[in-house]
């Protein structure tokens, strides 16, 4: 992966990873609930991922909130 948006796309998982384990929610769940696969959802918590527009949708509505909210308690 290129430099460029790692940190961010870092910040971004670990903020959704924060978010799932303090509703502790395993990783599988979560992924059901989001429609996603649990492997995507990893890469995703790892910054691994450089994750859609649609499936931040998804996990916003998992958690009940705002996309927005997602990249505030990533500070970004």
């Amino acid at each position: 992966m290129q430099a460029e948006g790692k940190s961010e796309l870092q910040s971004f998982g670990d903020s959704v990873r924060r978010k799932r384990k303090l509703l502790k929610v395993s990783q599988e769940d979560f992924a059901e609930l989001c429609d996603l696969h649990r492997t995507y959802v990893g890469q995703v918590e790892r910054g691994e991922k450089n994750i859609s527009f649609i499936n931040i949708l998804r996990i916003a509505k998992a958690f009940k909130t705002k996309p927005s909210a997602l990249f505030d308690k990533a500070r970004l």
